[in-house]
């Protein structure tokens, strides 16, 4: 009963200071209510606004995540038929795109050609390759033995020129006079590795002497010279990858 009169007490109150309100303060408490409606309104508006926006950005991703999806299963599908097929057609080689050791692509490379010899191995850094040999142009002057010591130094010999091939090659590189392996034995031509001069490109009114140059100057059919094995000038190297 007290909880009760309190209530009523307290209504009879609050309508009897809205009754003796001025009109002023009535209109004022209206448009405050009125101003408080509307900013809720607004509110609830903003929200929803939000709401679907950040809908519509999710399910922009969900389709941008399923078009990703569905490429990189295609993708992973032409992979696996490309690797298939090439497993079938040759051996597999190792990828390029990183580096491999040298037993793994020596491995690869056997596998492809098993009668090659070349392997992995490459020619030195300011060395020239021709098929299975680099060849090293020197930019010093030395003597015959002592280029040869110099080329049995860094793994080979001077140059043993035994094609036509080779002859121009050197002369086209070559811009001075360089030692070649060749050298007389006796009345005998023979080149380091004591192979018998076969085929040789000598010039024209050659002195006796018995240590033979390769003249990058002349023509290649007939380059050669034959100097003292005392004399200094350039030389060339030869070593034979395996």
């Amino acid at each position: 009963m007290y909880i009760k009169f309190c209530r009523n007490y307290g209504a009879d109150k609050k309508d009897e200071a809205n009754t003796n309100l001025s009109p002023e303060s009535k209109l004022s408490v209206e448009l405050e209510g009125e101003k408080a409606g509307s900013q809720n309104q607004g509110n609830v508006l903003l929200y929803r606004a939000a709401c679907i926006f950040l809908g519509i950005i999710c399910l922009v991703l969900l389709l941008v995540i399923g078009i990703l999806c569905l490429k990189l299963q295609t993708g992973s599908t032409v992979c696996a038929e490309t690797q298939e097929t090439t497993a079938i057609n040759r051996p597999t080689i190792p990828s390029f795109d990183r580096t491999c050791s040298f037993e793994e692509c020596q491995a690869h490379f056997q596998m492809i050609q098993p009668n090659s010899k070349l392997g992995c191995q490459q020619c030195a850094n300011g060395w020239l390759r021709l098929g299975q040999s680099c060849f090293y142009l020197s930019r010093f002057r030395l003597s015959w033995d002592e280029s040869q010591r110099n080329c049995t130094a860094r793994g080979g010999s001077l140059a043993v020129i035994d094609s036509l091939r080779l002859q121009n090659f050197l002369t086209k590189e070559g811009k001075m006079k360089y030692w070649i392996g060749l050298r007389r034995q006796g009345a005998t031509w023979t080149w380091v590795n004591n192979a018998a001069l076969r085929q040789s490109y000598w010039g024209d009114n050659m002195p006796e002497e018995a240590c033979g140059i390769l003249s990058s100057e002349g023509p290649p059919e007939k380059n050669w010279m034959r100097a003292s094995c005392e004399f200094y000038t350039y030389f060339i190297c030869q070593v034979q990858l395996q």
